[in-house]
């Protein structure tokens, strides 16, 4: 029975820290957008290296670090060969891309713009090197803010 066990243990495991990552990815978006619509300032995401988010408050000049967000258990902004497209379409060109860019700014409408101020939709890929089964993606639609997480389940998005 151990034998048995064993390995599905494992493959529950990175599911587990999969979902763990796309819900804390989704909720750090979400945390950034409620900032930029309750100060009623902008904020500005940025995805650093392979595994780290920052949300900074931009007044002018001014520039303060709201909070930021390193993905635990190896997961990282990742875009697994052959996955396909979230089923809003936002591109799958890049692990992060908003825009072109792997950064965005919230409004505080709630909106979220590309350096320019105009509204951009985009995905954020995540997965863990070389375990496609871990595949998961949280898309912003760039008028509204709305964030969507997504977990691939070897054939579609759910």
């Amino acid at each position: 029975l151990l034998g048995v066990s064993v390995p599905v243990i494992g493959s529950g495991l990175e599911h587990a820290r999969a979902n763990a990552a796309m819900r804390a990815t989704a909720g750090f978006l979400m945390a950034a957008r409620d900032a930029a619509m309750t100060q009623r300032r902008t904020i500005e995401i940025a995805f650093d290296g392979e595994n780290r988010m920052t949300a900074t408050r931009v007044e002018g000049e001014t520039r303060t670090t709201v909070t930021s967000l390193q993905l635990e258990y190896g997961m990282r902004f990742l875009l697994q060969p052959g996955v396909p497209d979230t089923p809003e379409g936002f591109g799958n060109s890049r692990a992060v891309s908003f825009g072109g860019t792997p950064r965005g700014w919230f409004l505080a409408d709630g909106s979220l713009t590309d350096d320019e101020g105009i509204p951009v939709s985009g995905t954020v890929f995540l997965s863990g090197p070389h375990k496609p089964a871990t595949a998961r993606a949280v898309t912003v639609l760039g008028a509204t803010g709305r964030v969507q997480p997504y977990r691939f389940d070897g054939s579609q998005w759910r």
